[in-house]
């Protein structure tokens, strides 16, 4: 196949007949980072929502902080997928019954719904994060099934 490019079985256009797009929900917004605030969460870490809207239920986007030496609690989204994009520092991340797996920048972390979780930063920098869920995140759906009473960050 010199010179042409491959696609999916069945993606070509075929003449005549119209291509479906989907409709949006949402409308074309800017979300100024300036306006988001910072704040400690029960969980062991703090959160910036950088979006997180009725107007978009599909999906949230959030940047997770963790100090050096801590470990976020046990917990579970019911009902929300999420994945972590690393951005900063480095990690170990336990998710469902996979063993332990190092993280760092760039690496992705798949976390199905109802999946249970936790991060370590075991850096000496912070851990910082993208917590994008899908649908997005509501606090009702957060289950905390950490055995150990929860303590503070402070």
């Amino acid at each position: 196949m010199t010179g042409a490019k491959r696609g999916r079985a069945g993606s070509a256009k075929r003449p005549g007949r119209p291509v479906a797009t989907p409709r949006s929900p949402i409308a074309p917004a800017i979300l100024p980072a300036a306006s988001a605030v910072e704040f400690a969460t029960e969980e062991r870490c703090f959160i910036v929502e950088l979006s997180n809207s009725e107007r978009d239920e599909a999906v949230s986007i959030a940047r997770a902080r963790v100090r050096p030496g801590v470990t976020t609690r046990w917990h579970r989204l019911d009902g929300i997928a999420e994945r972590y994009v690393i951005l900063e520092g480095r990690g170990l991340v336990e998710v469902g019954d996979l063993a332990p797996v190092d993280v760092g920048p760039e690496d992705v972390v798949v976390i199905p719904a109802g999946c249970r979780q936790r991060i370590a930063n075991c850096g000496t920098i912070d851990l910082v994060f993208l917590a994008i869920c899908a649908p997005r995140f509501r606090a009702e759906a957060y289950v905390d099934i950490d055995p150990a009473p929860p303590d503070s960050l402070t």
